[in-house]
């Protein structure tokens, strides 16, 4: 299952995207926003980190105008490593190196087509489990543990 959301910024961009996971026969949670109504960015990245923190949802992809905002916003939530990405190549190293589970896109710097091609990419790329990888991981794992409330 995979959890979806974004701004206003990030909804047309989001709603193609949605119809690529129709299409795909991929579920997905729609956690909003439903129009181009002004939202704060960061109300929507937190309800899909929390929803991928928790197990509920596989991975997330969260949209805003640039990206920037929502990217940071999910990656306040403990578990979440949410990348920015802007192609493909960024995508698949997010996922095969990084174990990236939130995928971060700017509605108003990316086209569609290449938008597409960036979430199927990052949702086909498996983490390589190489150990320096997963070294590098533990490693940002015990950095959120420190700094925890």
């Amino acid at each position: 299952m995979i959890a979806i959301g974004s701004d206003h910024g990030g909804y047309e961009l989001k709603e193609a995207i949605k119809g690529y996971l129709d299409s795909e026969k991929i579920p997905y949670r729609d956690y909003g926003t439903y129009s181009t109504e002004a939202v704060d960015y960061s109300d929507i990245g937190v309800v899909v980190a929390k929803a991928v923190a928790s197990g509920e949802c596989d991975l997330g992809i969260v949209i805003c105008g640039t990206g920037i905002g929502i990217s940071i916003a999910a990656n306040k939530v403990p578990g979440i490593r949410a990348a920015l990405c802007t192609d493909t190549y960024m995508a698949r190293m997010a996922r095969e190196h990084n174990n990236a589970n939130v995928l971060a896109l700017g509605g108003r710097v990316l086209g569609i087509g290449l938008a597409l091609d960036i979430v199927k990419t990052f949702m086909e790329t498996p983490f390589s489990h190489e150990a320096r990888h997963q070294r590098r991981i533990d490693k940002i794992n015990a950095i959120e543990e420190e700094y925890k409330e």
